[in-house]
Protein backbone atom coordinates (compact mmCIF):
# COMPACT_ATOMS: atom_id res chain seq x y z
CA UNK A 1 0.00 0.00 0.00
CA UNK A 2 2.41 2.85 1.01
CA UNK A 3 4.58 1.52 -2.48
CA UNK A 4 1.33 2.57 -4.16
CA UNK A 5 1.23 5.72 -2.64
CA UNK A 6 4.66 6.14 -3.25
CA UNK A 7 4.42 5.63 -7.00
CA UNK A 8 1.66 8.07 -7.04
CA UNK A 9 3.42 10.70 -5.21
CA UNK A 10 6.22 10.29 -8.20
CA UNK A 11 3.76 9.88 -11.47
CA UNK A 12 1.81 13.44 -9.78
CA UNK A 13 5.22 15.13 -9.35
CA UNK A 14 6.48 14.25 -12.75
CA UNK A 15 2.78 15.14 -14.23
CA UNK A 16 3.25 18.65 -12.56
CA UNK A 17 6.87 19.30 -14.00
CA UNK A 18 5.78 18.48 -17.69
CA UNK A 19 3.04 20.48 -17.43
CA UNK A 20 5.41 23.52 -15.90
CA UNK A 21 7.48 22.64 -18.86
CA UNK A 22 4.95 23.02 -21.70
CA UNK A 23 3.77 26.54 -20.09
CA UNK A 24 6.74 27.95 -20.12
CA UNK A 25 7.66 26.75 -23.99
CA UNK A 26 4.58 27.98 -24.75
CA UNK A 27 4.82 31.11 -23.81
CA UNK A 28 8.50 31.69 -24.87
CA UNK A 29 8.26 29.96 -28.35
CA UNK A 30 10.05 33.25 -29.69
CA UNK A 31 13.58 32.67 -27.06
CA UNK A 32 13.70 29.15 -27.34
CA UNK A 33 13.97 29.55 -31.39
CA UNK A 34 16.41 32.16 -31.36
CA UNK A 35 18.41 30.12 -28.71
CA UNK A 36 18.41 27.33 -31.28
CA UNK A 37 18.47 29.00 -34.40
CA UNK A 38 22.06 30.62 -33.65
CA UNK A 39 21.16 33.97 -35.13
CA UNK A 40 21.54 36.72 -32.25
CA UNK A 41 19.46 39.84 -32.32
CA UNK A 42 19.94 43.37 -30.87
CA UNK A 43 16.33 44.54 -29.91
CA UNK A 44 15.23 48.13 -29.15
CA UNK A 45 11.54 49.30 -28.18
CA UNK A 46 10.00 52.36 -28.80
CA UNK A 47 7.43 54.11 -27.29
CA UNK A 48 5.50 57.35 -28.01
CA UNK A 49 9.00 58.03 -29.98
CA UNK A 50 11.62 57.28 -27.41
CA UNK A 51 13.56 53.91 -26.56
CA UNK A 52 12.00 52.57 -23.51
CA UNK A 53 13.86 49.33 -23.48
CA UNK A 54 16.63 47.18 -25.16
CA UNK A 55 18.57 44.18 -25.11
CA UNK A 56 22.03 43.96 -23.58
CA UNK A 57 23.73 44.21 -26.54
CA UNK A 58 22.81 47.51 -27.67
CA UNK A 59 25.36 49.58 -25.87
CA UNK A 60 28.06 48.24 -27.74
CA UNK A 61 26.00 49.33 -30.81
CA UNK A 62 25.21 52.80 -30.09
CA UNK A 63 28.55 53.16 -27.63
CA UNK A 64 26.87 54.55 -24.94
CA UNK A 65 25.58 52.40 -21.52
CA UNK A 66 22.05 54.45 -21.20
CA UNK A 67 19.57 53.72 -24.02
CA UNK A 68 16.03 55.17 -22.16
CA UNK A 69 15.42 58.44 -24.19
CA UNK A 70 17.04 58.22 -27.42
CA UNK A 71 14.69 59.76 -30.34
CA UNK A 72 14.31 58.28 -33.50
CA UNK A 73 17.19 60.45 -34.88
CA UNK A 74 19.80 59.21 -32.94
CA UNK A 75 18.78 55.23 -33.69
CA UNK A 76 18.89 56.38 -37.23
CA UNK A 77 22.27 58.19 -37.62
CA UNK A 78 24.15 55.25 -35.72
CA UNK A 79 22.46 52.38 -38.47
CA UNK A 80 22.36 55.08 -41.73
CA UNK A 81 25.68 53.84 -42.41
CA UNK A 82 24.52 50.37 -43.16
CA UNK A 83 20.91 50.82 -43.87
CA UNK A 84 20.58 53.98 -45.91
CA UNK A 85 17.62 53.80 -46.90
CA UNK A 86 16.06 54.64 -43.15
CA UNK A 87 13.11 57.02 -43.44
CA UNK A 88 14.33 60.42 -41.58
CA UNK A 89 10.47 59.52 -39.86
CA UNK A 90 9.56 56.64 -36.92
CA UNK A 91 8.29 54.16 -39.06
CA UNK A 92 4.08 53.53 -39.13
CA UNK A 93 4.31 50.44 -40.69
CA UNK A 94 6.01 47.41 -41.10
CA UNK A 95 9.36 47.51 -43.06
CA UNK A 96 12.51 45.34 -43.78
CA UNK A 97 15.65 46.37 -44.84
CA UNK A 98 18.64 44.63 -45.82
CA UNK A 99 22.16 46.46 -45.65
CA UNK A 100 24.05 46.53 -48.95
CA UNK A 101 27.59 47.17 -47.01
CA UNK A 102 27.15 44.98 -44.07
CA UNK A 103 26.91 41.05 -45.28
CA UNK A 104 23.56 39.38 -43.72
CA UNK A 105 22.59 41.86 -42.01
CA UNK A 106 18.82 42.85 -41.44
CA UNK A 107 16.34 45.37 -39.89
CA UNK A 108 12.81 45.03 -39.20
CA UNK A 109 10.12 47.77 -37.75
CA UNK A 110 7.44 46.53 -36.25
CA UNK A 111 4.86 49.22 -35.08
CA UNK A 112 1.78 48.53 -32.77
CA UNK A 113 -0.04 51.58 -31.86
CA UNK A 114 2.54 53.89 -29.81
CA UNK A 115 5.29 51.10 -30.03
CA UNK A 116 7.96 49.72 -32.11
CA UNK A 117 9.85 47.10 -32.05
CA UNK A 118 13.37 47.36 -33.95
CA UNK A 119 15.19 44.22 -34.65
CA UNK A 120 18.58 44.10 -35.84
CA UNK A 121 19.49 40.74 -37.34
CA UNK A 122 23.33 39.38 -38.19
CA UNK A 123 23.89 35.97 -39.37
CA UNK A 124 27.46 35.23 -38.30
CA UNK A 125 30.02 34.48 -41.11
CA UNK A 126 32.27 31.98 -38.36
CA UNK A 127 34.25 32.32 -35.83
CA UNK A 128 36.82 33.50 -38.01
CA UNK A 129 35.03 36.42 -39.11
CA UNK A 130 34.02 37.11 -35.76
CA UNK A 131 37.44 37.30 -34.20
CA UNK A 132 38.95 39.19 -36.85
CA UNK A 133 35.83 41.66 -36.44
CA UNK A 134 36.89 41.70 -32.18
CA UNK A 135 40.53 42.33 -33.13
CA UNK A 136 39.77 45.41 -35.13
CA UNK A 137 37.18 46.83 -33.02
CA UNK A 138 39.77 48.36 -30.93
CA UNK A 139 41.68 49.58 -33.95
CA UNK A 140 38.46 51.30 -35.25
CA UNK A 141 37.50 53.34 -32.32
CA UNK A 142 41.46 54.56 -31.99
CA UNK A 143 41.11 55.52 -35.88
CA UNK A 144 37.91 57.18 -35.36
CA UNK A 145 38.75 58.65 -31.87
CA UNK A 146 41.95 60.08 -34.12
CA UNK A 147 40.22 61.54 -37.13
CA UNK A 148 37.30 63.43 -35.51
CA UNK A 149 40.13 65.28 -32.93
CA UNK A 150 42.10 65.92 -36.06
CA UNK A 151 43.40 69.47 -35.61
CA UNK A 152 42.46 69.34 -39.54
CA UNK A 153 39.32 69.97 -41.02
CA UNK A 154 38.59 66.44 -42.55
CA UNK A 155 35.26 65.09 -44.39
CA UNK A 156 33.96 62.53 -46.91
CA UNK A 157 31.91 63.20 -50.06
CA UNK A 158 29.47 60.67 -52.57
CA UNK A 159 30.76 60.90 -56.18
CA UNK A 160 27.50 63.67 -56.33
CA UNK A 161 29.22 65.82 -53.60
CA UNK A 162 26.95 64.93 -50.91
CA UNK A 163 28.15 64.97 -47.73
CA UNK A 164 28.94 61.65 -45.75
CA UNK A 165 31.18 61.96 -43.15
CA UNK A 166 33.09 65.02 -40.99
CA UNK A 167 35.10 65.31 -38.09
CA UNK A 168 34.83 68.43 -35.55
CA UNK A 169 37.33 70.85 -37.34
CA UNK A 170 34.82 70.46 -40.09
CA UNK A 171 32.43 71.59 -37.96
CA UNK A 172 34.38 74.38 -36.64
CA UNK A 173 35.10 75.04 -40.22
CA UNK A 174 31.59 75.61 -41.49
CA UNK A 175 30.95 77.72 -38.19
CA UNK A 176 33.06 80.25 -38.71
CA UNK A 177 32.34 80.95 -42.06
CA UNK A 178 28.57 81.09 -41.98
CA UNK A 179 27.83 77.41 -43.49
CA UNK A 180 25.23 75.00 -42.63
CA UNK A 181 27.05 71.29 -42.00
CA UNK A 182 24.51 69.47 -44.00
CA UNK A 183 24.62 72.43 -46.96
CA UNK A 184 27.18 73.89 -49.17
CA UNK A 185 30.62 72.72 -48.07
CA UNK A 186 32.45 76.25 -47.05
CA UNK A 187 35.36 75.89 -49.76
CA UNK A 188 34.61 75.55 -53.35
CA UNK A 189 36.24 72.29 -55.00
CA UNK A 190 36.39 71.60 -58.20
CA UNK A 191 37.09 67.81 -58.42
CA UNK A 192 38.68 66.46 -61.61
CA UNK A 193 36.87 64.19 -64.11
CA UNK A 194 39.54 61.33 -63.36
CA UNK A 195 39.37 59.81 -60.40
CA UNK A 196 43.32 61.11 -59.47
CA UNK A 197 44.33 62.85 -56.32
CA UNK A 198 44.15 66.77 -56.45
CA UNK A 199 45.39 69.38 -54.34
CA UNK A 200 43.70 72.58 -54.16
CA UNK A 201 45.05 75.94 -52.71
CA UNK A 202 41.65 78.17 -51.82
CA UNK A 203 40.90 81.22 -49.31
CA UNK A 204 38.02 82.13 -46.79
CA UNK A 205 36.88 84.88 -44.77
CA UNK A 206 35.67 83.75 -41.73
CA UNK A 207 33.20 86.67 -39.71
CA UNK A 208 35.27 89.07 -37.72
CA UNK A 209 38.96 87.20 -38.38
CA UNK A 210 41.40 87.43 -40.84
CA UNK A 211 41.89 86.30 -44.60
CA UNK A 212 42.56 82.29 -43.78
CA UNK A 213 44.37 79.82 -46.43
CA UNK A 214 44.06 76.17 -46.99
CA UNK A 215 45.24 73.80 -49.37
CA UNK A 216 42.75 71.02 -49.35
CA UNK A 217 43.84 67.51 -50.75
CA UNK A 218 41.09 65.38 -52.66
CA UNK A 219 41.78 61.60 -53.21
CA UNK A 220 38.99 59.33 -54.35
CA UNK A 221 37.63 56.20 -52.01
CA UNK A 222 35.52 53.11 -53.13
CA UNK A 223 32.31 55.18 -52.62
CA UNK A 224 33.36 59.11 -53.56
CA UNK A 225 36.40 61.51 -52.06
CA UNK A 226 38.11 61.99 -48.93
CA UNK A 227 39.19 66.02 -48.31
CA UNK A 228 41.85 66.68 -46.17
CA UNK A 229 42.03 70.81 -45.72
CA UNK A 230 45.25 71.75 -43.36
CA UNK A 231 46.08 75.40 -42.90
CA UNK A 232 48.53 77.13 -44.72
CA UNK A 233 48.27 80.77 -43.56
CA UNK A 234 52.09 80.66 -42.26
CA UNK A 235 53.12 79.45 -45.97
CA UNK A 236 51.52 81.71 -47.66
CA UNK A 237 52.74 84.93 -45.55
CA UNK A 238 55.97 82.93 -46.07
CA UNK A 239 55.66 83.36 -49.98
CA UNK A 240 54.50 86.94 -49.35
CA UNK A 241 57.05 88.33 -47.44
CA UNK A 242 59.45 87.08 -49.97
CA UNK A 243 57.54 87.99 -52.81
CA UNK A 244 57.73 91.51 -51.74
CA UNK A 245 61.23 91.14 -50.63
CA UNK A 246 61.84 90.22 -54.15
CA UNK A 247 60.10 92.77 -55.56
CA UNK A 248 62.14 95.30 -53.15
CA UNK A 249 65.25 94.06 -54.54
CA UNK A 250 64.56 93.85 -58.12
CA UNK A 251 63.64 97.59 -57.96
CA UNK A 252 66.81 98.04 -56.23
CA UNK A 253 68.68 96.54 -58.76
CA UNK A 254 66.96 98.37 -61.67
CA UNK A 255 69.05 101.14 -60.55
CA UNK A 256 71.81 99.89 -60.00
CA UNK A 257 74.70 100.69 -62.56
CA UNK A 258 76.60 97.28 -61.71
CA UNK A 259 74.80 93.93 -63.59
CA UNK A 260 73.85 91.72 -61.87
CA UNK A 261 73.54 87.82 -62.87
CA UNK A 262 71.99 85.21 -60.77
CA UNK A 263 72.43 81.34 -61.54
CA UNK A 264 70.91 78.99 -59.22
CA UNK A 265 72.10 75.34 -58.10
CA UNK A 266 71.38 74.10 -62.00
CA UNK A 267 72.94 76.77 -63.63
CA UNK A 268 70.55 78.35 -64.82
CA UNK A 269 70.04 82.10 -65.10
CA UNK A 270 67.19 82.86 -62.42
CA UNK A 271 67.57 86.93 -61.75
CA UNK A 272 69.17 89.85 -64.09
CA UNK A 273 68.91 93.45 -64.12
CA UNK A 274 68.93 96.02 -66.64
CA UNK A 275 72.29 96.74 -66.40
CA UNK A 276 73.57 93.42 -67.31
CA UNK A 277 71.53 94.02 -70.52
CA UNK A 278 72.85 97.47 -71.32
CA UNK A 279 77.09 95.56 -70.25
CA UNK A 280 76.79 92.55 -71.82
CA UNK A 281 74.59 93.78 -75.15
CA UNK A 282 72.52 90.52 -74.74
CA UNK A 283 69.04 90.41 -75.92
CA UNK A 284 66.39 90.80 -73.07
CA UNK A 285 64.29 87.46 -74.55
CA UNK A 286 67.72 85.79 -74.35
CA UNK A 287 68.06 86.47 -70.48
CA UNK A 288 64.31 85.73 -70.04
CA UNK A 289 64.40 82.22 -71.12
CA UNK A 290 66.81 81.16 -68.32
CA UNK A 291 69.64 80.34 -69.83
CA UNK A 292 72.23 78.08 -68.33
CA UNK A 293 76.02 79.43 -67.51
CA UNK A 294 77.62 78.10 -70.40
CA UNK A 295 75.28 79.75 -72.90
CA UNK A 296 75.31 83.01 -70.84
CA UNK A 297 78.99 83.11 -71.85
CA UNK A 298 78.90 81.98 -75.17
CA UNK A 299 76.60 84.43 -76.21
CA UNK A 300 78.61 87.56 -74.35
CA UNK A 301 81.79 85.89 -76.36
CA UNK A 302 80.14 86.23 -79.78
CA UNK A 303 79.18 90.50 -78.80
CA UNK A 304 82.91 90.53 -77.86
CA UNK A 305 82.28 91.08 -74.38
CA UNK A 306 84.75 89.31 -72.90
CA UNK A 307 88.40 88.43 -73.79
CA UNK A 308 88.90 86.27 -76.36
CA UNK A 309 90.66 83.19 -74.69
CA UNK A 310 93.50 81.31 -76.31
CA UNK A 311 91.94 77.95 -75.96
CA UNK A 312 88.11 78.83 -75.56
CA UNK A 313 87.44 75.38 -75.58
CA UNK A 314 89.34 74.69 -72.68
CA UNK A 315 88.30 77.56 -71.43
CA UNK A 316 84.56 76.17 -71.26
CA UNK A 317 85.72 73.62 -69.34
CA UNK A 318 87.34 76.04 -66.62
CA UNK A 319 83.67 77.86 -66.25
CA UNK A 320 83.44 74.72 -63.40
CA UNK A 321 86.89 76.09 -61.71
CA UNK A 322 85.40 79.78 -62.23
CA UNK A 323 81.82 78.52 -60.03
CA UNK A 324 84.00 76.31 -57.86
CA UNK A 325 85.76 79.46 -57.44
CA UNK A 326 83.13 81.99 -57.11
CA UNK A 327 80.90 79.84 -54.68
CA UNK A 328 83.84 79.99 -52.05
CA UNK A 329 83.92 83.91 -52.98
CA UNK A 330 87.32 84.43 -54.38
CA UNK A 331 86.54 85.11 -58.06
CA UNK A 332 87.56 88.10 -59.62
CA UNK A 333 89.00 89.05 -62.71
CA UNK A 334 89.31 92.61 -64.65
CA UNK A 335 88.56 92.26 -68.63
CA UNK A 336 90.24 94.15 -70.50
CA UNK A 337 87.63 94.53 -74.15
CA UNK A 338 88.78 94.61 -77.57
CA UNK A 339 86.29 98.19 -77.64
CA UNK A 340 88.73 99.62 -74.70
CA UNK A 341 86.21 98.83 -72.06
CA UNK A 342 87.58 97.47 -68.92
CA UNK A 343 84.97 95.50 -66.97
CA UNK A 344 85.40 93.74 -63.15
CA UNK A 345 83.86 90.49 -63.45
CA UNK A 346 83.56 89.43 -59.56
CA UNK A 347 81.62 86.06 -58.55
CA UNK A 348 79.77 85.51 -55.40
CA UNK A 349 78.23 82.54 -53.21
CA UNK A 350 74.14 82.59 -52.87
CA UNK A 351 72.65 79.99 -51.00
CA UNK A 352 71.24 76.77 -51.86
CA UNK A 353 74.20 76.33 -54.08
CA UNK A 354 72.92 79.57 -56.01
CA UNK A 355 76.35 81.63 -57.81
CA UNK A 356 76.09 85.55 -58.57
CA UNK A 357 78.11 87.15 -61.00
CA UNK A 358 78.91 90.98 -60.82
CA UNK A 359 80.14 92.61 -64.15
CA UNK A 360 80.67 96.62 -63.21
CA UNK A 361 82.52 98.67 -65.88
CA UNK A 362 85.76 100.40 -64.43
CA UNK A 363 87.13 101.95 -67.64
CA UNK A 364 86.55 105.85 -65.97
CA UNK A 365 88.11 104.16 -62.90
CA UNK A 366 91.08 102.90 -65.29
CA UNK A 367 91.42 105.89 -67.13
CA UNK A 368 91.57 108.15 -64.14
CA UNK A 369 94.08 106.10 -62.40
CA UNK A 370 96.28 106.24 -65.55
CA UNK A 371 96.01 109.67 -66.27
CA UNK A 372 96.85 110.09 -62.58
CA UNK A 373 100.06 107.79 -62.94
CA UNK A 374 100.91 109.26 -65.95
CA UNK A 375 101.20 113.10 -64.39
CA UNK A 376 102.68 111.52 -61.44
CA UNK A 377 105.51 110.29 -63.45
CA UNK A 378 105.94 113.66 -65.73
CA UNK A 379 105.98 115.50 -61.82
CA UNK A 380 108.51 113.07 -60.97
CA UNK A 381 110.88 113.66 -64.37
CA UNK A 382 110.56 116.87 -63.94
CA UNK A 383 111.70 117.31 -60.39
CA UNK A 384 114.19 115.09 -61.12
CA UNK A 385 116.28 117.45 -63.67
CA UNK A 386 116.41 120.11 -60.91
CA UNK A 387 119.72 120.50 -59.14
CA UNK A 388 118.43 121.01 -55.98
CA UNK A 389 117.42 118.39 -53.44
CA UNK A 390 113.65 118.36 -52.76
CA UNK A 391 111.71 116.24 -50.25
CA UNK A 392 107.99 116.82 -49.15
CA UNK A 393 106.30 116.14 -46.28
CA UNK A 394 102.93 115.14 -45.49
CA UNK A 395 100.87 116.54 -42.75
CA UNK A 396 101.60 113.64 -40.76
CA UNK A 397 105.33 113.75 -41.12
CA UNK A 398 105.89 111.04 -43.56
CA UNK A 399 108.23 111.58 -46.35
CA UNK A 400 106.20 111.42 -49.62
CA UNK A 401 107.56 112.41 -52.45
CA UNK A 402 111.72 113.13 -53.39
CA UNK A 403 113.58 113.71 -56.40
CA UNK A 404 116.67 112.04 -57.68
CA UNK A 405 119.26 115.01 -56.56
CA UNK A 406 117.78 114.59 -52.63
CA UNK A 407 118.45 110.57 -52.95
CA UNK A 408 122.35 111.39 -54.20
CA UNK A 409 122.58 113.60 -51.71
CA UNK A 410 121.46 112.18 -48.75
CA UNK A 411 122.68 108.91 -50.26
CA UNK A 412 119.10 107.40 -49.35
CA UNK A 413 116.35 105.59 -51.37
CA UNK A 414 112.91 105.86 -49.58
CA UNK A 415 111.16 104.19 -52.32
CA UNK A 416 113.43 100.32 -51.15
CA UNK A 417 112.89 101.67 -47.17
CA UNK A 418 111.21 98.55 -45.25
CA UNK A 419 109.56 101.26 -43.29
CA UNK A 420 107.98 104.61 -43.89
CA UNK A 421 110.76 107.73 -43.42
CA UNK A 422 109.47 110.09 -41.13
CA UNK A 423 110.56 113.94 -40.38
CA UNK A 424 112.07 112.90 -37.30
CA UNK A 425 114.07 110.00 -39.31
CA UNK A 426 115.27 112.80 -42.04
CA UNK A 427 116.61 115.12 -39.75
CA UNK A 428 118.44 112.88 -37.86
CA UNK A 429 119.94 112.10 -40.99
CA UNK A 430 120.87 115.32 -41.83
CA UNK A 431 122.06 116.16 -38.48
CA UNK A 432 124.51 113.61 -39.13
CA UNK A 433 125.76 115.28 -42.18
CA UNK A 434 126.07 118.28 -40.85
CA UNK A 435 127.39 120.43 -38.69
CA UNK A 436 125.83 121.83 -35.42
CA UNK A 437 122.54 124.28 -36.33
CA UNK A 438 119.95 125.00 -33.85
CA UNK A 439 117.18 124.77 -37.10
CA UNK A 440 116.68 120.97 -36.60
CA UNK A 441 113.77 121.01 -33.93
CA UNK A 442 112.76 124.28 -35.19
CA UNK A 443 111.78 122.29 -38.91
CA UNK A 444 110.28 118.85 -37.02
CA UNK A 445 107.76 121.42 -35.54
CA UNK A 446 106.80 122.97 -38.22
CA UNK A 447 106.37 119.67 -40.41
CA UNK A 448 103.93 118.58 -37.52
CA UNK A 449 102.01 122.04 -37.00
CA UNK A 450 98.84 122.37 -37.90
CA UNK A 451 98.41 126.41 -38.00
CA UNK A 452 98.83 128.91 -40.09
CA UNK A 453 102.73 128.83 -40.98
CA UNK A 454 104.64 131.15 -43.21
CA UNK A 455 108.05 129.79 -44.90
CA UNK A 456 111.54 130.25 -43.88
CA UNK A 457 114.48 129.54 -45.02
CA UNK A 458 118.51 128.77 -42.75
CA UNK A 459 122.13 128.13 -44.07
CA UNK A 460 123.57 124.55 -43.34
CA UNK A 461 127.59 123.39 -43.53
CA UNK A 462 127.75 119.90 -44.59
CA UNK A 463 131.11 118.28 -42.47
CA UNK A 464 132.94 118.39 -46.24
CA UNK A 465 132.74 122.06 -45.92
CA UNK A 466 129.64 122.00 -48.30
CA UNK A 467 127.54 124.99 -47.60
CA UNK A 468 123.60 124.74 -48.15
CA UNK A 469 120.48 126.39 -48.22
CA UNK A 470 117.54 125.01 -46.97
CA UNK A 471 114.13 126.18 -47.67
CA UNK A 472 111.40 125.38 -45.59
CA UNK A 473 108.02 126.05 -47.70
CA UNK A 474 104.41 125.23 -46.97
CA UNK A 475 102.53 123.70 -49.35
CA UNK A 476 98.59 122.23 -50.38
CA UNK A 477 97.17 119.80 -48.00
CA UNK A 478 98.98 121.00 -44.93
CA UNK A 479 102.36 119.12 -46.97
CA UNK A 480 105.57 120.82 -46.30
CA UNK A 481 108.61 121.27 -48.77
CA UNK A 482 112.44 121.36 -47.82
CA UNK A 483 114.71 122.62 -50.94
CA UNK A 484 118.54 122.26 -50.92
CA UNK A 485 120.71 124.23 -52.59
CA UNK A 486 124.53 124.29 -53.00
CA UNK A 487 126.26 127.72 -52.55
CA UNK A 488 129.02 128.43 -54.59
CA UNK A 489 132.13 128.75 -52.34
CA UNK A 490 132.95 131.77 -50.81
CA UNK A 491 136.27 133.37 -49.48
CA UNK A 492 137.99 132.97 -46.38
CA UNK A 493 137.10 135.66 -44.55
CA UNK A 494 132.84 135.44 -44.86
CA UNK A 495 133.18 131.52 -44.79
CA UNK A 496 131.34 130.82 -41.38
CA UNK A 497 127.44 130.68 -42.18
CA UNK A 498 124.39 132.34 -40.82
CA UNK A 499 122.17 129.25 -39.31
CA UNK A 500 119.76 131.79 -37.68
CA UNK A 501 116.32 131.02 -39.52
CA UNK A 502 115.13 133.69 -42.30
CA UNK A 503 111.26 134.29 -43.12
CA UNK A 504 110.52 134.22 -46.48
CA UNK A 505 107.98 136.33 -48.71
Amino acid sequence: MEDLLILAIGAGAAAAFMAAALILFTLCPRRSQLQHSGTPETVLLFRNGEVVDFTQDAAVLFDRTVLTGMGWDEVRETLLPGFPDLPEELPGRPLHWRSPHVGNAELWADPAGSRLHLRLQCTPDGAATLFRARCQSDEYHRLSEMSRNAPDALWQTDDDGQLIWYNEAYEHLCASTGHEIDGTCPVDIELPSKRVERSTRISIKPEGQPQRWLEVVSRPVEHGWVHYATSIDSLVNAEMAQRNFVQTLTKTFAHLPIGLAVFDRDRQLVLFNPALVDLTHLPVDFLSAKPNLLSFFDHMRENRMMPEPKNYASWRDKLYDVVSAAREDRYCETWNLPSGLTYKITGRPHPDGAVAFLIEDISAEISLTRRFRSELELTQSVLDCFDDAVAVFSRLGVLTFSNAAYRAQWKCDPDSAFAEITIVDATKEWQQDCQPSPIWADLREFVLTLRDRQGWEAQLTRKSGEQLRCMVQPVAAGATLVRFTSLPVQAEETAQPDNRRKAVG
